[in-house]
């Protein structure tokens, strides 16, 4: 929604001025395509760079407004969470060596906000997801307070009538439910934008769907979120139901979501595009406009189209349509949405070349591709990309094609043809093209995140094991060094501070419970079978209600009643319990007062954890 000052679309009458603005933006869009006025040439590049501010514990840092203030740069702007800001690069011409100056221009803008943070105590950090995130930091009070944000989140949920149910299944599984839209803030994505001439734009649109599958799945950067291992580029499905308002029901919803791929080719013009998006997306929120986009077009002026990009701007297509004005001259592009932040500049600056490359170099054999492809198989190939990597196997040209195979021997040389075609320099395609193929021989970002925290959790518990990655991770950024040649995190691995203990960093999580309803017999032997000594007895809502022990039962194992018994008989309902927040000598001296050796861990009144003194060992 950029800059905009919006509010909530409710009032008829503003509905209608919004309305009437819409689709005069739509006439202009039309009339300026028609009379030639869309700029066709030179080609543009440009990207938004998305980071995460961290503290010295390696935890989200909640200061992004007092950072942005003091680097007092119109590069920077605000993301929709305390802990995210966004850097707007400014567009550079699509030859020589614009991809070392949009190297050079990001890291001469994250240099300066690294400076400003390190006084506030905090780091930045390029990834796509942030693995030290948890629960407790996508609550409102963590929103930016701004008023657009608010006003999209008002939107969205009352749109939706019901709170988020997040569900995403990977090697683990993630079902939550959450009450608004700052889970969208868990992503961070280095945005690229390619302008595109407007008599090639519906073609080149096309065929930037049908690659978006093998460029994602050299790119995959986010595999973890809340200590769960999902799919590795998570952010693609976490996005989609973060701000989904489509309502679940009991019958089968066939609208769109607006975080979406897209369900057809294109086969119609550029303002079809537009209008597919008004037609099926309801608008949200609306802004203060003066005249009409048509008046401004007759008085010799280039309309900006407002009411047509705030719209735009709240249906989050994968590949998205943009339409813009630059040195007083209108353009079209199309905004690469789907890679991650991350893992180094040098790696975001490669995923750039090789989109941008593929997407100029493309050869005649693939014109009309809407033709040649099934829409579907294009779309299967960017989720299972976004879920299976590298170790993809995509449906292309009819052929079935490991990622590998396809990446290295189609597409990085198409890459190449495509930037020499444009007048890159050729130190800038080789050096960026290896930074690819040595990726997908070696390993992406997603890659040695899931290798790494798997050593970590050989020795350590979930909470310890992301924040001494998330440490490893900004070391290795650091250094500037693709993370094609990063050496996965070893078991013993420290981080790079002193952790100091809490009961999060030690509890277990993965804990057998059971209901005061329950068979008393059965749970017994399930104690016996699994030599657990402490069983929580939770409601269907995983409310703590008592606790059973060993030192309790033991004794009635042989009882012959049992198999007439519920729990409830032997249950503890008086019983100590802790916070996942507190620290390590709190849990200590507790059991020690009590004279017990388990606490089990709260949230509130629910249960989210066991610690006992073997964990205190």
């Amino acid at each position: 929604m950029g800059t905009l000052n919006v509010t909530r679309l409710i009032k008829k009458k503003e509905t209608a001025n919004y309305v009437n603005q819409l689709i005069k933006d739509v006439e202009a869009l039309e009339k300026m395509i028609a009379d030639d006025l869309i700029e066709k040439a030179p080609i543009r590049i440009g990207a938004e760079q998305e980071f995460c501010l961290v503290n010295e514990n390696f935890l989200p840092a909640q200061n992004a407004l007092t950072i942005l203030e003091e680097i007092n740069d119109p590069h920077f702007t605000t993301e929709i969470a305390k802990f995210n800001l966004e850097i707007n690069l400014d567009p550079l011409e699509l030859s020589g060596d614009c991809f070392s100056q949009l190297q050079a221009n990001t890291e001469r803008l994250l240099k300066k906000a690294q400076e400003v943070a390190e006084k506030q105590q905090s780091k930045i950090l390029l990834t796509g997801i942030l693995p030290t995130l948890s629960l407790d930091h996508i609550h409102l009070e963590n929103m930016t307070p701004m008023q657009r944000y608010y006003v999209l989140n008002e939107a969205i949920t009352a749109s939706r009538k019901q709170h988020f149910n997040i569900h995403i299944k990977g090697v683990d599984e993630l079902n939550i439910l959450h009450d608004s839209v700052l889970l969208e803030a868990c992503n961070t994505s280095f945005q690229i934008h390619l302008q595109i001439h407007p008599d090639e734009f519906v073609a080149q649109y096309n065929w930037a769907q049908a690659i978006s599958g093998p460029v994602l799945s050299a790119c995959c950067n986010s595999p973890l979120l809340f200590g769960k291992e999902l799919w590795s580029e998570t952010r693609i499905a976490l996005f989609t139901q973060s701000v989904d308002t489509r309502t679940n029901t009991f019958t089968l919803n066939e609208s769109p979501s607006r975080v979406s791929f897209g369900n057809k080719w294109e086969t119609d013009s550029i303002s079809a595009i537009f209008k597919d998006n008004i037609s099926r997306f309801k608008s949200l929120v609306t802004s203060e406009f003066k005249g009409s986009s048509l008046e401004t077009l007759e008085s010799g002026e280039i309309p900006k189209l407002k009411a047509l990009n705030l719209h735009n701007g709240t249906v989050y297509k994968w590949n998205r349509v943009c339409y813009g004005v630059g040195g007083g001259k209108p353009h079209l592009r199309i905004e690469n949405r789907y890679i991650s932040s991350g893992p180094t500049v040098a790696d975001e600056i490669a995923n750039s070349a090789f989109w941008i490359g593929v997407m100029v170099g493309k050869p005649k054999n693939y014109e009309n591709i809407h033709e040649k492809m099934n829409f579907k198989d294009v779309k299967s190939n960017f989720f299972s990309a976004a879920r299976y990597s590298l170790s993809t196997q995509f449906n292309w040209m009819g052929k079935s094609i490991p990622a590998q195979q396809l990446i290295l021997l189609e597409l990085i040389p198409m890459a190449k043809k495509g930037l020499a075609k444009m007048g890159v320099n050729q130190n800038d395609i080789d050096r960026y093209m290896n930074i690819i193929s040595d990726r997908v021989q070696n390993k992406n970002g997603s890659q040695w995140t899931i290798q790494s925290y798997r050593n970590l959790l050989e020795i350590k518990k979930p909470e310890e094991a992301a924040q001494v990655l998330t440490a490893q991770m900004y070391l290795r950024q650091e250094s500037g060094i693709p993370v094609a040649n990063w050496e996965a995190v070893e078991s013993k691995a420290h981080s790079t501070f002193h952790i100091k203990k809490q009961v999060k960093h030690l509890m277990s999580t993965d804990i057998y419970s059971v209901d005061e309803k329950d068979s008393l017999e059965l749970v017994l032997h399930i104690m016996k079978w699994k030599n657990i000594h402490h069983m929580p007895v939770v409601s269907h809502d995983r409310t703590l209600i008592g606790l059973l022990t060993w030192e309790d039962v033991e004794n009635h194992l042989e009882d012959n009643c049992n198999a007439l018994k519920s729990v409830k008989s032997l249950l503890k309902e008086k019983i100590v319990t802790i916070t996942s927040n507190q620290s390590e000598n709190e849990a200590r001296q507790l059991m020690k007062k009590h004279k017990i050796n388990c606490l089990p861990v709260v949230k509130g009144s629910k249960l989210i954890g066991l610690i006992t003194s073997n964990d205190l060992k």
